[in-house]
């Protein structure tokens, strides 16, 4: 992540934003007073923000774990050939 200070973004905030909207890197902002803050693009904040509520939920990690073994051991869900023939029609 990009480190720069106050003033130079504010002195160059335009293109600072259409940097963190285009590339989705955020930027970290540092101020004299010590009080630094992150700049980042409303996309990649819902982003951040479903992906902790996920990681907050146990029911949910409990889930992709049960998947991720059933996976592993080659146990998950098979469809057969009509199923098949209807997911891939679409």
């Amino acid at each position: 992540m990009n480190s720069i200070s106050v003033n130079i973004f504010r002195e160059n905030l335009k293109s600072f934003v259409e940097q963190v909207v285009n590339n989705h890197t955020p930027i970290k902002v540092t101020r004299r007073s010590g009080d630094d803050f992150i700049v980042m693009s409303a996309e990649d904040w819902e982003r951040e923000q479903e992906t902790l509520y996920i990681l907050q939920n146990n029911t949910l990690m409990l889930q992709i774990a049960d998947s991720l073994s059933t996976h592993s051991n080659n146990n998950g869900y098979k469809p057969n050939e009509e199923q098949i023939n209807e997911i891939t029609d679409l």
